[in-house]
């Protein structure tokens, strides 16, 4: 695959995390109740860095969880080799009953990893409302699924590919598209 553009550098990201942590709060009017919640993998890397925004912005800590969807995906057959998912497991630190949980992912496509996500969720208790929060939204969705809050919008052909890197997993900030 040949990178075809970078749509998002490292001040871009900063930016767009910092309009979405900006959005978060007023949203909600304030973070009383809510909480993060990163769908593995980069996504609790970017609700970490919506939490280090939000703390700058409000002088309070937000919680921040962390979710594995493994077992509730429903292309679980197609994307194991040996048959057996890889299960990372779930760090949500408070009950979630109750609270506005904020989803954060990199990149939302098809949909189907935030509805694995809400199953899960609501697996674990019965929050008050649900709203999600996407670096990238790249269009394609085949559920009816939409961001609350949206870093940057970025439309693309089903023969495209959009790739989130983080530092604290690939050593860089930076999102690119690239062709299959």
């Amino acid at each position: 695959m040949n990178e075809k553009a970078v749509v998002l550098d490292e001040q871009a990201i900063r930016r767009a995390l910092t309009r979405i942590a900006h959005e978060i709060i007023e949203k909600n009017k304030g973070i009383e109740d809510c909480v993060l919640i990163g769908i593995k993998t980069r996504g609790i890397f970017i609700a970490n860095r919506l939490a280090e925004r939000i703390n700058q912005i409000e002088g309070k800590e937000i919680q921040v969880g962390e979710l594995d969807i493994t077992l509730y995906r429903d292309d679980l057959s197609t994307k194991t080799q040996d048959g057996d998912p890889l299960v990372k497991g779930s760090d949500i630190p408070v009950a979630i009953t109750d609270k506005k949980v904020v989803l954060v992912d990199d990149v939302l496509f098809t949909g189907r990893t935030v509805r694995a996500a809400m199953d899960a969720l609501v697996d674990l208790g019965r929050p008050s409302q649900i709203q999600l929060a996407v670096l990238v939204d790249r269009g394609h969705r085949e559920l009816p699924i939409r961001a609350d809050f949206v870093g940057k919008n970025v439309p693309t052909s089903l023969s495209e590919k959009i790739a989130v890197t983080l530092k604290e997993v690939d050593g860089s900030d930076k999102v690119s598209i690239f062709e299959k």
